[in-house]
């Protein structure tokens, strides 16, 4: 996983002849809850640590909560001295920064491939199910959707508002697919396609979704995995920084209006042997049966990455084509587990619970380990959705039953890793508490 510092120290340099004017560079990596944390270096120190200078920051910063803030984990944090640790530059991400008021760089960094690694750090979660599938002969072929809504810049009252029609000056409150949409919105959503294409993100379709304000944007398949996460992370700084210089906010918040859909995260993953053949397809696609079947048994024991925060539980099973219970069908947008129609060598799963918020690696890796535990067991599936439209199992959807599901499921410890777990499940129970200790007005109306 390690790059040569020659060609890391080409790339560098390749960036500064390129883009002159850039004196700083973002370097980033994302947190537990899905946020970018990272430092801003100048631009010349960037070749020194391209050069093999070590790359520090501190390790408890991978264990922020929501609001920033950090929580006694175990010793973390408050008994080890909040020591550094090392982290590496991510080949291939360095890109310009068009968004902000200045000129601008950035790179993803990450401990996955040092000496070190942070066992509970996002992507080297994901990294280490990866390995562990290339060691048995599993490539995953990985692409993400994400969706995500427009506001208008300006709050009311705290609470968001519909964006304007630039043509019209209207609020943008008829939510339809109408292709009109993307033309009334197209220079803040071409911005965005472009400005992901120049970070190196290989964005595809854009559809009006059905929520006032509503997008989304599909990526192309990858058999890096571990770039198509990236990706997704990437894209929702770029598309925030974009809807700000256009006049809007973008949030990838998975449930803001209650009357309205969601936006979901949504993976779709095909699994090749070596040699590329569709393992999925074989034996009349019975591997395909048993994937679906342990990607369900896990489901209800991921809840907490698939729905980390309290309102990403509020869009299960609210609106249209958001699961209530752990399902799977053939070309059924109710099921949390899809089948599109494809031919045997495109033959994936569609894995459409997560919210838009969700962390992608965690969400990717958590799918990967229980499509590798039903490929193991090789067990049967519950009925289709299309053969029993009740198929399907319960799964938690208050934050602290999911954690407590999820931090003692033997397969899930093993699968992702019992340290990165234990520090997982600790942190959402702080986050779930911390919003807990608000009052909210509603109180005082029905309580006072």
């Amino acid at each position: 996983m390690k790059t040569p510092p020659c060609a890391l120290l080409a790339e560098v340099r390749t960036f500064r002849q390129n883009h002159p004017d850039v004196r700083y560079v973002d370097l980033i990596a994302l947190d537990i809850p899905g946020h970018f944390y990272g430092k801003r270096y100048p631009v010349e120190m960037l070749e020194k640590v391209a050069a093999g200078s070590p790359l520090k920051l501190p390790q408890n910063a991978v264990l922020l909560g929501v609001q920033g803030g950090l929580f006694k984990i175990g010793d973390y944090c408050f008994n080890d001295g909040d020591p550094d640790a090392n982290r590496r530059l991510v080949p291939g991400t360095l890109k310009p920064v068009s968004w902000e008021s200045q000129p601008l760089g950035q790179m993803l960094i990450t401990s996955d491939g040092t000496d070190a690694p942070i066992e509970f750090e996002p992507r080297e979660v994901l990294a280490r199910v990866l390995q562990r599938l290339q060691h048995k002969g599993i490539h995953p072929m990985v692409a993400f959707e994400l969706e995500f809504y427009l506001f208008d810049k300006k709050l009311a009252d705290g609470l968001p508002q519909f964006p304007r029609d630039p043509l019209s000056d209207d609020a943008d409150d008829q939510p339809n697919l109408h292709i009109e949409r993307l033309s009334r919105f197209g220079a803040v959503l071409d911005d965005m396609a472009q400005t992901a294409r120049d970070q190196g993100i290989d964005s595809t379709v854009i559809t009006a979704e059905l929520g006032p304000g509503q997008f989304e944007i599909n990526f192309s398949h990858s058999d890096d995995a571990l770039r198509a996460a990236d990706w997704a992370a990437l894209f929702c700084r770029s598309t925030r920084g974009v809807a700000l210089k256009h006049g809007y906010r973008a949030s990838f918040m998975a449930k803001p209006y209650l009357q309205f859909p969601g936006s979901g995260m949504h993976v779709h993953i095909s699994l090749y042997d070596g040699a590329g053949n569709n393992l999925l397809a074989a034996h009349q696609q019975q591997p395909l049966r048993h994937a679906v079947a342990g990607c369900l048994q896990l489901l209800p024991h991921c809840m907490p990455i698939f729905a980390p925060n309290h309102n990403a539980l509020r869009r299960l099973g609210g609106t249209v084509n958001a699961a209530t219970r752990a399902s799977w069908g053939f070309e059924d947008r109710d099921a949390c587990v899809r089948i599109p129609e494809s031919d045997p060598r495109n033959l994936r799963i569609e894995h459409r619970l997560a919210s838009a918020d969700a962390n992608p690696y965690l969400v990717l890796a958590a799918i990967l380990a229980g499509l590798e535990h039903g490929l193991e067991t090789r067990q049967e599936p519950i009925a289709p959705l299309n053969d029993d439209r009740s198929s399907g199992t319960d799964f938690p959807v208050e934050m602290l039953d999911a954690v407590r599901a999820m931090q003692h499921h033997r397969v899930v410890r093993d699968t992702l890793g019992a340290e990165f777990v234990d520090v997982y499940c600790e942190n959402k129970r702080q986050d779930h508490l911390a919003f807990q200790q608000e009052i909210h007005a509603r109180e005082y109306r029905w309580f006072l």
